[in-house]
């Protein structure tokens, strides 16, 4: 099947959805997005839909607004991180992310990262994507490829064709089958491939001391690439960007953050993906393996920060998944 002759997905009859329900609809499956309107109204044409289908989520979003905004405080406000795999499926849709401008046509693939501010731009013409969330931390914890984000895949570039045949197939495919782990295993490395990057530090270390949003950047990228290494910290992250650690400190302070906090609720992260693999690998992995493999000494340590975060005991995550299948 053709997915951008999919019925179901476009060429349909939109009908307007209320302003506030097509926010909150948004916002509920992806984060926190500020939409704006080109002019004062209370409808939108289009809809923002889950679509859960071989173990996981899409994002189906449609609309003519002008513009759709993430900065940071909505960043901050987020407890999930995810990579958002977007194929335009109708229409047109700019894309301003980590520095780079894009404008996404009919067929075309984008890969954009939740821990950045992003921009969609729109100017009140119907746009019609679908948007793929990846578990970000699975996704960068596979440091022997490293791909970009921002990087925009022509309809025609095989890569792209590869990922519109892979999401159809995965549209087809229920959770249930035994073929649909490896569909997800191989939309992670197909994904990967596709935005294979030569030079994943792509800011110059001569650049960064022109400021903070340019360091902040480069140490997002040093922290995903190194997150499980035990070298990993502050000082380590200041003597690679070459300034001080009280410098660098004042980065963070100025997001309302600590370095500290951000390397262990990105590990922590990393671990709740990791045990949420657990089952539909049929692994006998254990919770300790995971937390050494997540970059943690500590077990009692892991513990209490992983509830601290999710609410939740690691054992209480794990029995969830393993009665249903999924979170519950």
């Amino acid at each position: 099947m053709d997915l951008l002759q999919n019925r179901s997905l476009v060429d349909r009859i939109w009908a307007p959805t209320p302003y506030d329900q097509w926010v909150d609809d948004l916002q509920n499956i992806c984060g926190n997005f500020n939409p704006h309107a080109m002019e004062r109204g209370n409808k939108v044409i289009g809809t923002a839909s889950r679509i859960d289908v071989c173990g996981m989520q899409f994002a189906h979003v449609s609309n003519d607004l002008d513009y759709v905004h993430r900065d940071w405080d909505d960043i901050r406000r987020d407890a999930n991180e995810h990579l958002f795999l977007i194929l335009q499926l109708e229409g047109a849709c700019g894309v301003e992310h980590s520095g780079r401008q894009n404008v996404l046509d009919v067929g075309e693939c984008i890969l954009v990262d939740s821990t950045r501010p992003t921009t969609f731009h729109f100017r009140g013409h119907f746009s019609n994507h679908l948007s793929l969330h990846l578990p970000r931390q699975l996704m960068y914890s596979q440091r022997q490829v490293d791909f970009d984000v921002a990087r925009k895949l022509a309809a025609s570039d095989p890569m792209a064709m590869m990922l519109r045949a892979l999401i159809a197939k995965m549209m087809v495919t229920p959770e249930s089958e035994a073929a649909s782990p490896h569909l997800r295993q191989l939309m992670f490395d197909t994904t990967r491939q596709a935005f294979l990057s030569t030079d994943i530090q792509a800011v110059s270390l001569n650049s960064l001391h022109e400021s903070a949003g340019r360091r902040m950047q480069m140490v997002d990228i040093l922290i995903d690439k190194h997150l499980t290494e035990s070298d990993l910290s502050a000082k380590w992250l200041a003597t690679r960007l070459g300034v001080s650690i009280r410098t660098l400190q004042q980065d963070f302070q100025g997001m309302g953050m600590t370095c500290t906090t951000v390397i262990r609720d990105k590990r922590l992260r990393l671990a709740r993906e990791k045990i949420e693999q657990l089952k539909e690998q049929r692994s006998t992995t254990t919770i300790a393996e995971v937390a050494y493999s997540a970059g943690f000494n500590d077990i009692s340590y892991f513990n209490r920060s992983f509830k601290e975060l999710f609410d939740c005991a690691p054992s209480e995550l794990l029995r969830s998944v393993d009665t249903a299948g999924k979170l519950e």
